[in-house]
């Protein structure tokens, strides 16, 4: 079993995390800002950074992009895809083709 080596980090809220990457994402902040509802509370903290990093935070604004362009964003992943289809679809849009 390997363990891998995690350093003490303490983000802009003063939040202490352990993490063994570069990566500033502060993990108790995520918790806090994830969405209770609508269509990004129903993806990873990842595929919703990379939704809203691309000024995509309603359904009409994801619908205006294709499968492909979304699957280029960093952070998302096609596990994420099944998911925007059903909430697109629940408000009779879809992905551009």
């Amino acid at each position: 079993m390997t363990t891998s080596n995690k350093d003490l980090k303490i983000c802009n809220k003063g939040h202490k995390y352990y993490k063994s990457t570069d990566c500033p994402t502060c993990p108790i902040c995520e918790q806090e800002r994830k969405p209770e509802n609508g269509f990004l509370a129903l993806l990873s903290a990842p595929a919703r950074r990379a939704l809203e990093n691309n000024g995509i935070t309603s359904l009409q604004q994801l619908s205006k992009y294709s499968e492909k362009d979304i699957l280029t964003f960093h952070g998302m992943g096609p596990a994420s895809l099944p998911k925007l289809r059903s909430a697109l679809k629940e408000e009779g849009l879809s992905f551009r083709d």
